[in-house]
């Protein structure tokens, strides 16, 4: 009996996706719950499992095609077709005992081993896995490709293009990267967006990580990192300067009487920006917990649609990639976002003497609709202070 495999409900206000890989072909048995295609909606890639188990007889829709919720995305066989085909397998083919391993690393490869995978562009029938049960792993397969890399550059030579020739590549967008233009656009085109920036002067955090990173690290196994400094001190401007964590509405203007942080960070397909929540109520620990998490699940692709939902403000450090000034962009509807860059020894003035200290500009974008600019550089200026100053995070000040 044929049974249908639909797109199933993608998320709040997300009504289509893309088809962005089928994980398993025609012909292919399938478990139940085990994962046949994987889609890319504007925020993560959802992966499809198969409602029964049996043998994909059909794709109904093609990579790269755009589905509706509930639209048909292929056929399942459900029955004894799905125990015969294995068994046929088994008896036609010479079954060699190194044949039994790649095809069970093929039939469990996680979605980061799949998407390591198609990026490097490697036959994973071809690796040896090193993890549980002989499975692939991320690692096995970068190594792989790093191998494949190295070696066949001698012969590949001769077929080298030959010199001065010039060629071009197109590349579909993603859907994540298409729908994170239109909303930059969108931001650009709809809010006043304005600037302003600051210098902090970092010598007082770098202090205290270097004196509690080893007890901080053993107490609650996990790094201290600049960000959760950045997120309180983030908490306790926005809590004096509400209007940069609220949100027009319409005619309407919402204040949060919470603070939620979106943190980009970076995904294979794009950046992300998942939540941090109730940053006002956590203490460094969780916070710096959650940004961890966050960061694998987006390097693994398995960040979910509630992992991304709401914030009331955002934080984007293009430090951890050199940047030494930017002025980002609002993440809508939110009306302000904090730009961190990276850190540099420079020059100061400090009590009428010249003297070096590790320097870090700082961005806020901010919706002028909402936020006045003497707002705006006051929340700028209470960062900057709780950053220099890290007592005034524990005391509130």
């Amino acid at each position: 009996m044929a049974i249908e495999v639909k797109v199933p409900t993608l998320g709040e206000s997300v009504t289509e996706a893309t088809v962005g890989e089928w994980l398993k072909q025609p012909g292919d048995a399938v478990a139940a719950d085990e994962p046949i295609a994987s889609l890319e909606t504007d925020k993560v890639a959802v992966e499809v499992p198969s409602p029964v188990s049996g043998v994909l007889s059909e794709h109904s829709v093609a990579v790269g095609d755009t589905v509706e919720v509930g639209a048909l995305l292929a056929l399942v066989e459900e029955g004894a077709a799905a125990a015969a085909k294995p068994a046929a397998a088994k008896e036609e083919a010479p079954a060699p005992a190194t044949s039994a391993p790649a095809s069970d690393s093929a039939q469990t490869m996680s979605p980061a081993v799949r998407r390591a995978v198609i990026e490097h562009g490697v036959d994973p029938t071809t690796i040896k896995g090193t993890g549980k049960d002989g499975r692939l792993t991320k690692e096995d397969v970068i190594a792989a490709a790093k191998a494949k890399d190295s070696a066949p550059a001698a012969a590949a030579a001769p077929a080298a293009a030959p010199a001065g020739e010039r060629r071009e590549e197109r590349v579909k967008m993603t859907r994540l990267r298409q729908t994170v233009a239109k909303r930059l656009k969108s931001a650009q085109e709809t809010a006043a967006l304005l600037t302003t920036f600051n210098d902090v002067d970092m010598s007082a955090v770098i202090e205290a990580r270097e004196k509690y990173k080893d007890l901080f690290a053993k107490k609650h196994g996990i790094r201290l990192g600049f960000m959760s400094f950045f997120a309180k001190a983030s908490v306790l401007a926005l809590k004096d300067v509400p209007a940069v964590n609220a949100q027009i509405d319409g005619d309407e203007i919402v204040y949060h009487d919470y603070v939620d942080i979106s943190v980009a960070v970076s995904a294979p397909n794009g950046l992300v920006v998942p939540v941090v929540r109730d940053c006002d109520k956590k203490g460094f620990a969780r916070i710096e917990q959650d940004i961890a998490n966050y960061g694998k699940a987006a390097k693994d692709g398995t960040l979910t649609m509630d992992d991304m939902k709401g914030g009331t403000f955002t934080i984007s450090n293009g430090g951890v990639f050199g940047s030494l000034m930017s002025t980002p962009i609002i993440n809508p509807p939110q009306s302000a976002v904090l730009g961190l860059h990276r850190i540099e020894d420079r020059p100061v003035v400090v009590n009428g003497e010249i003297v070096i200290r590790p320097m870090m500009y700082i961005a806020l974008s901010y919706d002028h609709r909402l936020i006045d600019g003497r707002e705006a550089v006051t929340a700028l200026k209470i960062i900057k202070e709780a950053i220099e100053d890290p007592t005034r995070l524990l005391i509130d000040l």
